[in-house]
């Protein structure tokens, strides 16, 4: 990605009208290839009514505003949903409607069903001593019939007995053996988040910041609050260095179109961006690719080594759960809001290089819809279909966009 900095700061300010067609067509691929991601991950993430509820409104809230606080926002709120409903609405609401059902009953049956109901433990405590009784020497004659454990002091069994107790004790040994401690994980969780609230209050208190540490904290700040993969980065690093005239709007989805092709996250479109912000200053390029690879990767890295150690205890607690849910489901809606996003920038001309949208050229819907089928039912890989939908925007430029 460093390396495709060095060559766009290199290109003409306007490109050829071929080349703009190439990009278009790989734009209209990409769109393609993440709705089919989004549409995959709303399957995993929708499990009940309300979960698809939230994917719902969190594309939707998406699409209505774009901000720095916003995603994180909508995410806390979701998770906060789930853990209303799961731990205390769901109970509510049946009884409420337990009540509604037995008011619309007539009164006649529930008072049969009330006489029947009284007369049941009278009855049931005979046969109840009946059923313990047979149940008990059921018991005792399956004992009798058993054959008897197999004990280690057994010179015939003595083998047998100590490979499964070595089978029992292997696997405990090596999940202790990769696990962090608990102390350490809380350390790292409180480190990361004391450098998290220092860089920003630095870059807020100083007058005039430097540009590497404003690009280094908006990368520091996507890399923490972006939930939902790479899809819905995009939207976000485009708001971070294109609205403050770091990285022109042309360059971007230049880089955009051609890193979806490429092996790997997108969230190394971080280090062609940081290279590129920092190409009008007296500082090298490189550091700018160094401070946007490690802004944006340090705190996933740093968060997960922390969860881990107390992932044991958190995956059992019913407040940690209900949480996580709702925070997968809207940031799922999240994704669907980068593919609209994504779509409304996508298609390039020279006399439009911020970019419009796809919708105005019908070809490129073609490309997205075939791409989004060869990925989903034939099996081709997203590479192939990404570069694939680039020749087809060739292709539409041979025919008609001349």
């Amino acid at each position: 990605m460093y390396g495709l900095s060095l060559g766009v700061q290199r290109i003409n300010e306007v490109l050829p009208d071929i080349v703009y067609a190439l990009l278009s067509g790989l734009n209209a691929s990409t769109v393609g290839i993440i709705a089919l991601a989004a549409v995959n991950l709303a399957d995993k993430a929708i499990t009940d009514r309300l979960t698809r509820i939230l994917v719902v409104i969190g594309g939707s809230a998406g699409l209505c505003y774009n901000a720095l606080w916003y995603f994180p926002i909508l995410m806390v709120i979701g998770g906060s949903t789930t853990v209303f409903w799961d731990l205390f609405g769901r109970q509510k609401v049946g009884k409420i409607k337990t009540k509604l059902s037995r008011r619309r009953l007539d009164p006649q049956r529930v008072a049969e069903e009330s006489n029947a109901q009284a007369s049941i433990p009278l009855e049931q405590t005979g046969t109840a001593e009946g059923v313990q009784k047979r149940a008990v020497s059921s018991q005792n004659r399956n004992n009798s019939t058993d054959t008897p454990t197999p004990t280690p002091t057994d010179p015939d069994n003595r083998f047998e007995y100590n490979d499964a107790r070595e089978q029992v004790q292997t696997p405990s040994i090596e999940t202790r053996s990769h696990a962090i401690p608990v102390r350490w994980g809380i350390s790292i969780i409180i480190i990361f988040f004391a450098s998290f609230i220092a860089i920003l209050v630095t870059r807020g208190t100083l007058n005039h910041p430097p540009l590497e540490l404003k690009l280094f904290a908006n990368m520091y700040l996507a890399g923490t609050i972006i939930f939902g993969g790479g899809p819905v980065v995009i939207p976000l690093l485009r708001e971070y260095v294109v609205e403050p005239g770091w990285v022109s709007s042309r360059d971007f989805l230049i880089g955009l179109a051609i890193i979806q092709a490429f092996p790997g996250p997108n969230f190394n479109f971080a280090v062609y961006l940081g290279a590129l912000a920092l190409a009008s200053s007296s500082q090298p390029t490189v550091l700018g690719a160094f401070l946007g690879f490690v802004g944006i990767f340090l705190p996933g890295i740093t968060l997960a080594l922390g969860v881990q150690s107390l992932w044991r205890v958190f995956r059992t607690n019913p407040y940690i759960v209900s949480l996580l849910r709702g925070i997968n489901a809207t940031a799922v809606g999240l994704v669907f809001t980068a593919v609209y996003r994504l779509w409304e920038i996508g298609y390039l001309t020279s006399t439009t290089n911020s970019g419009q949208s796809l919708g105005n050229e019908p070809f490129w819907l073609l490309i997205a819809a075939v791409t989004y089928a060869a990925n989903a039912w034939f099996g081709v890989p997203p590479a192939v279909a990404i570069v694939s939908g680039g020749i087809l925007g060739l292709c539409w430029y041979g025919a008609v966009g001349r």
